[in-house]
């Protein structure tokens, strides 16, 4: 019986690692994050788009740990602010700012706006130290609402409302959650094809060659 391999998330995130956890549930795979290594110096995401974004992170981790890894670059595009805070979501009230924060910030800079338009995307990729990538995208619509509601889910979620269920992410439990957010979407296809994955991974790792010890030598 094969081992389970592992794979590295890019984040120190918890409530990303239960979803994608969640998500993978079943597969041989053991999903670990930053949060179960030593001191690993943050990467500057300084890429203009999330594929950039997600890639950098995915690849230089894999390098830096020898483990394949799994990155998401996402963020919330709001169509009345030209699409910000898009890949600046998370720094988008300043580097320390809470959940709680950015969404006001965000409030505060929408105003009364009547076009509450917005959309999350996501983009996914999972490379290995050797460099090559698998890359899965996904996107959300739904609306702004004026106030938070719910209690779960993280980031912008409170204020992100769902038409077609009637619900802000953050009234959503964690199953409705994945089966329609950006990021859900882009682990269902993940899912689908996560035996062909594991495939691939196991292709493209690199192979430690094992040298035997040295005899002592004749004299």
């Amino acid at each position: 019986m094969k081992p389970e391999q592992t794979l590295v998330l890019a984040t120190r995130n918890e409530g990303k690692t239960r979803e994608i956890r969640s998500l993978l549930a079943g597969f041989p795979v053991v999903i670990k994050n930053l949060a179960d290594f030593g001191p690993i110096a943050p990467i500057r995401e300084d890429g203009a788009t999330f594929e950039e974004n997600a890639y950098k992170k995915a690849s230089l981790t894999a390098r830096f740990l020898g483990l394949p890894c799994l990155a998401d670059d996402s963020g919330l595009c709001v169509a009345a602010l030209d699409g910000r805070p898009g890949i600046h979501s998370a720094r988008y009230a300043g580097p320390d700012a809470t959940d709680k924060q950015r969404c006001q910030k965000l409030l505060e800079e929408l105003g009364d706006n009547s076009d509450r338009r917005a959309a999350f995307e996501c983009v996914i990729c999972i490379a290995v130290p050797t460099g090559p990538a698998l890359t899965y995208e996904g996107r959300c619509e739904g609306i702004i609402i004026d106030r938070p509601r719910g209690d779960n889910g993280f980031g912008y979620d409170p204020i992100f409302f769902y038409p077609p269920l009637g619900k802000t992410f953050a009234e959503l439990s964690m199953e409705e959650k994945s089966r329609v957010s950006h990021r859900g979407k882009a682990l269902a296809e993940i899912r689908e094809e996560f035996d062909k994955i594991l495939i691939w991974i196991e292709q493209h790792m690199p192979i430690i060659e094992k040298k035997g010890c040295l005899g002592t030598p004749e004299h």
